[in-house]
């Protein structure tokens, strides 16, 4: 990573990682709006304020993606694109296990047996993969500030769901880590 960064409009950049994430997430806000907005599961305003600032260092991080050059033939660019297709297909076996889960009950299966929020752990690999394959620190720094965001709205849609699945939704928190690796907390608080 060098202290200056690449700057430049190109055909071979890190958009092409992006690309698949925005249909992704086209596909996953589509079944959110059948399982019901955020509204609808009573998300707060306080709960709001990380989404919209979480939501903006996304679409920023999508937009510099345009002018970030990957380092095509390098070591590092091969070590970011598997670290992408580890991030890929966790996001997409979680887009599997929500789409196959009924509208009614919160979505334990799959890797949300091992998550409760496995399609953020697939964008921290995949914003992680384009930091490796670009040499960016900039990016590096924006997915820590997105992270921190996240970890703030994560708790708030956690809270949404406990009001829209009950018990179902809090058996489920205890017997499944935030995040994959991260041993549950609550597990251990409610002893």
């Amino acid at each position: 990573m060098s202290v200056i960064p690449e700057f430049e409009l190109g055909l071979w950049n890190a958009w092409i990682f992006i690309l698949p994430m925005i249909i992704l997430s086209v596909i996953g806000s589509r079944m959110l709006g059948k399982r019901g907005s955020f509204e609808d599961l009573g998300l707060t305003k306080k709960g709001k304020i990380p989404l919209i600032i979480y939501s903006s260092i996304v679409f920023a991080s999508y937009a510099y993606t345009i002018f970030l050059p990957l380092k095509l033939g390098t070591l590092w660019f091969y070590a970011g694109l598997l670290v992408y297709l580890l991030g890929l297909f966790v996001i997409i076996l979680a887009v599997l296990s929500f789409i196959t889960t009924p509208v009614d009950k919160p979505v334990t299966k799959g890797v949300y047996s091992v998550s409760r929020n496995p399609q953020y752990v697939g964008d921290l690999f995949i914003n992680i993969s384009i930091s490796i394959a670009c040499l960016s620190w900039i990016f590096l720094l924006v997915t820590i500030a997105a992270v921190i965001f996240e970890h703030h709205m994560v708790a708030s849609e956690e809270t949404a769901c406990l009001k829209q699945y009950g018990d179902a939704y809090r058996e489920y928190m205890n017997r499944t880590p935030r995040w994959i690796g991260i041993p549950n907390q609550r597990k251990k608080n409610s002893i």
